[in-house]
């Protein structure tokens, strides 16, 4: 599925991809509130709550895009869903280190290892 503000969704061994596109390699404060209500909107759908982020296309965001995740993470968390990022660069992933989400989220280069990770548990 993919709606018009620049998210798309498919289904992998059981796992949610919330993919961002072009539209996303910058995230800026004007986009927040709509892509927030996408992806919530996404994870409140789903059966299976195991989701992953994909931001390979996004290079990058701030702090309100870093609540964004974390609402969605706790979304997820009260379901006992599991939630992971993939696809992320050098710059995206230090701002999560940095941060110390790392410790809260897992954090992978590539969507087939976020995806592999979820189901390993």
């Amino acid at each position: 599925m993919t709606d018009d503000i620049g998210i798309s969704t498919i289904s992998r061994d059981g796992v949610t991809v919330i993919s961002l596109n072009k539209r996303y390699e910058t995230i800026e404060e004007t986009d927040i509130e709509s892509l927030q209500e996408s992806m919530e909107e996404v994870v409140a759908a789903l059966e299976s709550p195991r989701v992953v982020v994909d931001l390979a296309a996004t290079t990058f965001f701030g702090s309100s895009f870093i609540e964004v995740l974390f609402r969605v993470w706790r979304s997820l968390k009260k379901r006992d869903g599991r939630f992971a990022i993939g696809g992320l660069n050098s710059y995206c992933r230090e701002v999560l280190e940095v941060s110390r989400l790392d410790r809260l989220w897992e954090l992978h280069g590539s969507i087939d290892e976020a995806i592999t990770s979820l189901n390993a548990s």
